[in-house]
């Protein structure tokens, strides 16, 4: 029988929105390039951009931001005003001020999990802007621990499980990301659990293990307590 010691959640889109804060900001910035294309064509150049500047600036507004600026130049040249990328800039900007808006039923999921469970928060991106959603969210007290972490792989995962005293096969990860949520988490040799949301970078997606007994997946978080019980009785 399976006891899972310890639950460890993402944040973006899991707890609190974060996707609709980016979708909004790339139609703004597909309206200020709009003399230099059609919206989905600039969408697809800002994502290869994206793509390719994860490894030097990582995931985060200001990474995003940055990849804003490089597409708009590559299209405008030296000829794009000084007045578009003082526009990106401040719409950089407003992303790190926006409010946090956490998902329903999510306080009162997490506040039934921590009776039982230690909770960790494991997220991924800009330390400071995530240190700011946390505790914007009001949701930190809830959290045993909390690892802000440049990228989610296997080798992450094994060492936030070994850091923290929970061996894998007692340990659960969940989060609406099957690249970096599920499929590391279970390549690490844990419990994984796909909560979807409706807004998920592309990015971020993957096929879903199906084939594998440690993947589950559910429609929202509140039914995670439920799972857990599934999971220990079997």
């Amino acid at each position: 029988m399976a006891r899972i010691t310890l639950v460890a959640l993402d944040a973006d889109d899991t707890l609190w929105e974060n996707e609709t804060v980016f979708r909004w900001t790339e139609a703004r910035f597909a309206e200020l390039l709009a003399p230099h294309g059609e919206a989905e064509a600039i969408r697809a150049r800002l994502f290869e951009t994206e793509k390719r500047n994860l490894e030097t600036f990582g995931f985060g507004v200001k990474g995003f931001t940055l990849s804003m600026i490089e597409t708009a130049l590559d299209l405008g040249g030296d000829d794009l005003p000084v007045s578009v990328v003082r526009q990106i800039l401040a719409e950089g900007h407003r992303m790190l001020r926006h409010p946090v808006e956490t998902l329903p039923g999510v306080r009162e999921t997490l506040q039934e999990l921590a009776l039982t469970r230690r909770l960790m928060l494991v997220t991924k991106g800009d330390l400071f802007d995530q240190e700011r959603k946390l505790a914007a969210s009001g949701l930190g007290e809830l959290f045993a621990a909390v690892e802000i972490v440049s990228d989610k792989t296997i080798d992450t995962y094994r060492r936030i499980f070994a850091r923290h005293g929970a061996k894998p096969e007692e340990a659960m990860m969940v989060g609406n990301s099957m690249r970096s949520d599920i499929l590391p988490a279970l390549g690490a040799g844990a419990f994984a659990v796909h909560v979807p949301h409706a807004m998920t970078w592309d990015y971020e997606h993957a096929e879903a293990p199906l084939e594998n007994p440690r993947f589950h997946g559910v429609e929202t978080l509140a039914e995670l307590p439920m799972l857990l019980g599934e999971i220990e009785a079997d």
